[in-house]
Protein backbone atom coordinates (compact mmCIF):
# COMPACT_ATOMS: atom_id res chain seq x y z
CA UNK A 1 0.00 0.00 0.00
CA UNK A 2 1.49 3.32 -1.05
CA UNK A 3 1.66 6.16 1.46
CA UNK A 4 -0.31 9.24 0.44
CA UNK A 5 0.86 11.61 3.17
CA UNK A 6 2.71 14.36 1.31
CA UNK A 7 3.24 15.08 -2.36
CA UNK A 8 6.69 16.58 -2.91
CA UNK A 9 8.51 18.03 -5.91
CA UNK A 10 11.80 19.89 -6.25
CA UNK A 11 12.92 21.87 -9.31
CA UNK A 12 15.70 24.30 -10.17
CA UNK A 13 14.65 27.56 -11.80
CA UNK A 14 16.89 29.93 -13.73
CA UNK A 15 15.57 33.00 -11.89
CA UNK A 16 16.29 34.75 -8.59
CA UNK A 17 14.20 33.84 -5.50
CA UNK A 18 12.53 37.29 -5.54
CA UNK A 19 11.25 36.64 -9.06
CA UNK A 20 10.21 33.04 -8.35
CA UNK A 21 8.36 34.24 -5.25
CA UNK A 22 6.32 36.67 -7.37
CA UNK A 23 5.68 33.96 -9.98
CA UNK A 24 4.18 31.55 -7.41
CA UNK A 25 2.36 34.14 -5.27
CA UNK A 26 0.87 36.75 -7.63
CA UNK A 27 -2.29 36.08 -9.69
CA UNK A 28 -0.99 37.85 -12.81
CA UNK A 29 1.93 35.38 -12.91
CA UNK A 30 0.00 32.27 -11.81
CA UNK A 31 -2.23 32.75 -14.88
CA UNK A 32 0.86 32.38 -17.07
CA UNK A 33 1.86 28.90 -15.89
CA UNK A 34 -0.91 27.26 -13.86
CA UNK A 35 -4.57 28.25 -13.74
CA UNK A 36 -6.40 30.13 -16.49
CA UNK A 37 -7.39 32.80 -13.99
CA UNK A 38 -6.54 33.63 -10.39
CA UNK A 39 -7.80 36.26 -7.98
CA UNK A 40 -6.46 36.76 -4.46
CA UNK A 41 -4.19 39.04 -2.50
CA UNK A 42 -0.83 37.47 -1.60
CA UNK A 43 -1.39 38.20 2.11
CA UNK A 44 -2.00 35.85 5.05
CA UNK A 45 -5.72 35.30 5.57
CA UNK A 46 -6.68 36.42 2.06
CA UNK A 47 -9.27 34.30 0.28
CA UNK A 48 -9.64 34.01 -3.47
CA UNK A 49 -9.92 31.51 -6.27
CA UNK A 50 -8.11 29.66 -9.02
CA UNK A 51 -10.09 29.06 -12.22
CA UNK A 52 -9.55 26.60 -15.07
CA UNK A 53 -11.35 26.77 -18.39
CA UNK A 54 -14.49 28.87 -18.64
CA UNK A 55 -15.06 28.37 -14.89
CA UNK A 56 -15.27 24.61 -15.51
CA UNK A 57 -12.96 24.17 -12.54
CA UNK A 58 -12.97 26.69 -9.68
CA UNK A 59 -11.09 26.17 -6.42
CA UNK A 60 -11.26 28.57 -3.51
CA UNK A 61 -7.93 29.24 -1.86
CA UNK A 62 -6.94 30.71 1.48
CA UNK A 63 -3.46 32.20 1.78
CA UNK A 64 -1.69 30.87 4.88
CA UNK A 65 1.93 32.03 4.82
CA UNK A 66 3.70 34.82 2.93
CA UNK A 67 7.43 35.15 3.64
CA UNK A 68 9.12 36.78 0.62
CA UNK A 69 11.29 35.58 -0.98
CA UNK A 70 11.39 32.29 0.95
CA UNK A 71 7.92 30.80 1.32
CA UNK A 72 4.37 31.05 0.03
CA UNK A 73 1.63 28.70 1.23
CA UNK A 74 -2.11 28.36 0.67
CA UNK A 75 -4.94 25.93 1.39
CA UNK A 76 -7.28 24.58 -1.29
CA UNK A 77 -9.51 21.61 -2.21
CA UNK A 78 -12.09 22.18 0.55
CA UNK A 79 -15.61 20.73 0.44
CA UNK A 80 -18.00 22.64 -1.85
CA UNK A 81 -19.21 25.88 -0.33
CA UNK A 82 -16.67 25.84 2.52
CA UNK A 83 -13.62 27.99 3.01
CA UNK A 84 -10.36 26.02 3.05
CA UNK A 85 -9.05 25.66 6.60
CA UNK A 86 -6.69 23.41 8.55
CA UNK A 87 -9.27 20.66 8.98
CA UNK A 88 -10.82 20.38 5.52
CA UNK A 89 -8.26 21.14 2.81
CA UNK A 90 -4.84 20.51 1.32
CA UNK A 91 -1.88 22.77 2.11
CA UNK A 92 0.42 23.76 -0.77
CA UNK A 93 3.77 25.22 0.24
CA UNK A 94 6.40 26.66 -2.10
CA UNK A 95 9.78 26.93 -0.36
CA UNK A 96 12.50 28.83 -2.21
CA UNK A 97 16.24 28.60 -1.71
CA UNK A 98 18.91 30.55 -3.63
CA UNK A 99 21.18 28.36 -5.74
CA UNK A 100 23.88 30.16 -7.72
CA UNK A 101 22.02 32.56 -10.03
CA UNK A 102 18.83 30.54 -9.70
CA UNK A 103 16.39 29.14 -7.19
CA UNK A 104 15.57 25.69 -5.87
CA UNK A 105 11.80 25.43 -5.46
CA UNK A 106 10.45 22.77 -3.14
CA UNK A 107 6.73 22.14 -3.43
CA UNK A 108 4.90 20.15 -0.79
CA UNK A 109 1.20 19.39 -0.81
CA UNK A 110 0.03 17.93 2.50
CA UNK A 111 -3.16 17.21 4.39
CA UNK A 112 -4.13 14.19 2.30
CA UNK A 113 -4.94 11.83 5.17
CA UNK A 114 -6.83 14.58 7.01
CA UNK A 115 -9.31 14.88 4.13
CA UNK A 116 -10.98 11.67 5.28
CA UNK A 117 -11.48 10.40 1.74
CA UNK A 118 -12.00 6.69 1.15
CA UNK A 119 -8.84 4.94 -0.08
CA UNK A 120 -9.77 4.83 -3.77
CA UNK A 121 -10.67 8.55 -3.87
CA UNK A 122 -7.51 9.46 -1.97
CA UNK A 123 -5.30 7.45 -4.33
CA UNK A 124 -6.99 8.77 -7.48
CA UNK A 125 -6.84 12.41 -6.34
CA UNK A 126 -3.23 12.09 -5.14
CA UNK A 127 -2.16 10.71 -8.54
CA UNK A 128 -4.21 13.39 -10.33
CA UNK A 129 -2.31 16.07 -8.39
CA UNK A 130 1.03 14.35 -9.11
CA UNK A 131 0.25 14.45 -12.83
CA UNK A 132 -0.89 18.06 -12.52
CA UNK A 133 2.25 19.30 -10.77
CA UNK A 134 4.40 17.27 -13.18
CA UNK A 135 2.72 19.18 -16.02
CA UNK A 136 2.60 22.66 -14.48
CA UNK A 137 6.00 22.87 -12.75
CA UNK A 138 7.90 22.63 -16.08
CA UNK A 139 5.72 25.51 -17.30
CA UNK A 140 6.80 27.45 -14.21
CA UNK A 141 10.43 26.56 -15.02
CA UNK A 142 10.01 27.96 -18.53
CA UNK A 143 8.09 31.06 -17.49
CA UNK A 144 10.07 32.32 -14.46
CA UNK A 145 13.26 33.27 -16.38
CA UNK A 146 11.18 35.53 -18.67
CA UNK A 147 9.98 37.66 -15.74
CA UNK A 148 11.88 40.87 -15.03
CA UNK A 149 12.20 41.95 -11.39
CA UNK A 150 9.86 44.80 -10.51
Amino acid sequence: MMEFGTLEREILLDAAPEIVFDVVSRPEHIRMWWSDDASFEPAPGAVGELVWGDRAGVERIAVVDVDPPRRFAFRWIAPAGRLPDAGNSLLVTFELEPSGNGTILRLTESGWREKGWEAAVLEETFHDHERGWDMFLPRLQGYAPSVVAR
